[in-house]
């Protein structure tokens, strides 16, 4: 059965809002929203921070920074997704079947957070190694912390967010002075550090997940790497995308596939519109939608925070209906 859920991101400030929404509008396929309209603390990057074990940030003003201990914001942070997750618990009490939580990749926040003497921590092999490491381990005791708190969750799905991968590999990332760019990875190094992310997840009984709406991003990588799902938006792919995509869900792996725009469009869509999009997909692919409808999921395009809450109940009620049209 296709079934329907958000990226991540929605539009506002009220956690407590976006969550009513999440589990009214998607209940087959429930995530935990984020709400970065709260501040820098409860952005992507700021909530995969508040997950790292063992390494301290702090709040600069170019950014997030690695320090000897946590700053004030990074304990911001963490209480955020502590009281995001109480929240959760109560409002969620009885949630059975699949739920769905996020989190930003290490190559994501390699790109973004600074070494302690400045720069990106992307600029350094051990640093970004470290980096990579802490995530791997305080998912860990992420995903236990989520499964006590929905005990009758029979499948939890972790979604790792790497938008900005295609740029470390492509030699993207401006450096702190902004004149120059970083090195590019090699894609060996790219894969491990992301098979430790996505190894910690699978080991605490999790299934994992990639997200990037990026175009460029080489999909191949991510299942090599041990992604059991692709997210990404339709729009933006490249030949070579879509034959990844076809190989996926042969293999049995599941593709979450952004079939409606994350801001308002400027014309009406409907669930019929969505439905016929999918299945000319499915074609192209020369895939019989009976055999991968299971595996398929339907998604807005990237998040939903740039959004209006019209559109986003509008746009998450279109692929529900689309989901149960296919």
């Amino acid at each position: 059965m296709t079934v329907a859920t958000g990226v991540g991101s929605y539009p506002g400030e009220d956690f407590d809002e976006a969550l009513r929404v999440v589990l009214g509008e998607l209940t087959d396929l429930p995530h935990l929203p984020e709400v970065p309209g709260r501040g820098i603390t409860a952005g992507m990057v700021g909530r995969g921070l508040a997950v790292v074990a063992d390494l301290g940030v702090d709040l600069q003003p170019a950014g997030w920074r690695l320090t000897d201990a946590p700053g004030v914001d990074h304990r911001r942070a963490r209480s955020l997704l502590a009281q995001d997750l109480d929240a959760l618990e109560e409002h969620g009490q009885g949630l059975a079947g699949t739920f769905k939580i996020q989190v930003c990749g290490p190559w994501t926040l390699a790109a973004t957070v600074e070494k302690p003497r400045g720069d990106k921590v992307l600029s350094d092999h051990g640093a970004r190694r470290e980096l990579a490491q802490a995530l791997a381990h305080g998912l860990v005791d992420h995903v236990r912390d989520v499964r006590r708190r929905l005990p009758a969750i029979e499948r939890l799905v972790v979604q790792v967010d790497e938008p900005a991968l295609a740029a470390v590999l492509d030699a993207q990332v401006p450096t702190a002075s902004g004149f120059g760019r970083h090195r590019s990875v090699d894609r060996p190094e790219a894969s491990e550090s992301l098979g430790w992310v996505l190894g910690a997840i699978a080991g605490a009984g999790a299934e994992p997940w990639v997200h990037s709406c990026a175009p460029g991003t080489p999909l191949g990588l991510l299942r090599g790497a041990g992604a059991r799902g692709l997210s990404v938006d339709l729009t933006m792919l490249s030949a070579a995308d879509h034959d990844a995509l076809a190989e996926a869900l042969d293999g049995g792996d599941t593709v979450a596939l952004g079939v409606v725009p994350g801001t308002d469009p400027e014309t009406g869509l409907t669930d019929a519109h969505v439905t016929e999009s999918v299945l000319r997909w499915l074609d192209m692919l020369g895939l019989d939608p009976g055999e991968v409808t299971d595996r398929l999921v339907l998604t807005p395009s990237c998040g939903l925070a740039g959004a209006s809450p019209g559109w986003v109940r509008t746009a998450l009620a279109v692929l529900r209906k689309a989901a149960a049209n296919l």
